[in-house]
């Protein structure tokens, strides 16, 4: 703190009148607001009653002297700089005193007072970066505190969502009329932006989808619940008005598209959607920009689904088309979302073609495909993983 911007308090103790006279007079005439004692007692009952900030003290005084004087001084204020002032001369004082906490040591006689203000100007802004340093560190501890209110809190919304989205998801595995139904999700944060649902559409009907929101975390699983509650809506529309046998891939898709575009969230999907009559064990399907492409396994071999169409929630314009498949007696269809990429060694070509064959030799159900990626939900993934296995065994 300098005197131009706000005067400094500064306490000389010394049992010498001359030299504490001397002192005072001329850090007064440049600007100080000079406080005197006469021994150490003394100046450390004014030390308390003025809190200075900055201390001068003689070494060696009577009734207190300035050793002891600095040990009460730099334990009750340690922001509080000092500096001793004695004509001893002796290195193991100096020594001693820069060890109790002694900015400086000035040797008496004080000739030139132009050192003695350097050393004051200089303590005084040692003292000055303390006190800063001290509101910096308490600012920064208040800071953290709230931080760790802020993660305490953000933990809570983010288990309270997650348990939400686990409630969302359809059981495990799930039977219906000899097909089964199953599912894997591996967040890549703690809240997914993958999702996956099937549910009944009527009595002869099931409708199925396997769901990947742009982006990772909250933002994105926030729109799989707005995906849920979107397809049940859907759902109970066309059975109230008896006209679940109308409601194809293509129409939910193109309403999820219609709905996402309205909301203007900034996020998209891509999705994979099939419909599955159960009576004729016939497949209908639509994709939207979903990657990689489903895969198909039955006795006629293992192939990908085909389709592509555009993005859901990006494109008002957007058409999806329904394709519609006649199925063997047994059969699995495995859907994955493109997280299970990010996680595979090669080029893109070599990863789908690795994905094909790990699916005709056998790993079509969702424990083994998530044991050979890799994926149990104790390691951390680069992105969403999502898999879906819909298989009928006659």
């Amino acid at each position: 703190m300098s005197p131009a911007e706000s005067p400094a308090s500064v306490l000389i103790v010394d049992d010498e009148p001359l030299v504490r006279d001397s002192m005072a007079v001329y850090l007064e005439d440049s600007g100080y607001q000079i406080l005197v004692a006469g021994d150490g007692r003394q100046g450390l009952e004014l030390f308390r009653q003025k809190n200075p900030h900055l201390l001068i003290c003689d070494l060696r005084m009577p009734a207190l002297d300035g050793l002891d004087l600095l040990r009460v001084v730099t334990s009750e204020s340690p922001e509080t700089p000092v500096i001793v002032v004695s004509g001893q001369g002796d290195m193991a004082d100096v020594v001693t005193a820069l060890r109790l906490g002694a900015c400086d040591y000035l040797f008496k006689p004080l000739v030139e007072m132009e050192v003695l203000e350097h050393a004051v100007r200089r303590a005084l802004e040692r003292g000055q970066l303390l006190r800063e340093n001290r509101v910096y560190r308490e600012r920064l501890e208040l800071a953290n505190r709230e931080l760790e209110r802020n993660l305490d809190v953000l933990e809570e919304d983010q288990e309270a969502g997650r348990r939400i989205q686990l409630r969302m998801l359809p059981e495990t595995p799930w039977q219906v009329d000899g097909y089964v139904f199953s599912h894997r999700i591996v967040p890549s944060l703690y809240l997914s932006g993958d999702f996956v649902d099937y549910f009944r559409l009527g009595e002869q009907r099931v409708a199925f989808y396997l769901a990947d929101v742009s982006g990772h975390g909250a933002s994105s699983a926030f729109i799989t619940v707005f995906l849920k509650t979107l397809t049940t809506r859907i759902q109970r529309h066309y059975e109230r008005r008896k006209a679940v046998a109308s409601l194809s891939p293509a129409r939910i898709l193109t309403s999820v598209n219609h709905e996402l575009l309205g909301m203007a969230l900034g996020k998209h999907l891509t999705m994979f959607c099939g419909v599955i009559d159960l009576a004729s064990n016939h497949l209908t399907y639509c994709v939207g920009a979903h990657f990689p492409p489903p895969i198909l396994v039955s006795a006629a071999g293992t192939v990908q689904l085909q389709g592509s169409g555009l993005p859901v929630g990006l494109f008002a314009e957007a058409k999806y088309e329904d394709i519609a498949v006649d199925l063997p007696e047994r059969w699995t269809l495995v859907a994955m979302s493109d997280g299970v990429l990010e996680i595979m060694d090669g080029h893109l070509p070599d990863k789908e073609a690795k994905l094909l064959q790990w699916v005709a030799a056998g790993c079509r159900d969702v424990q083994s495909l998530a044991n050979r990626l890799g994926v149990d939900g104790t390691v951390e993934v680069p992105d969403d993983v999502a898999i879906l296995v819909v298989e009928k065994n006659g």
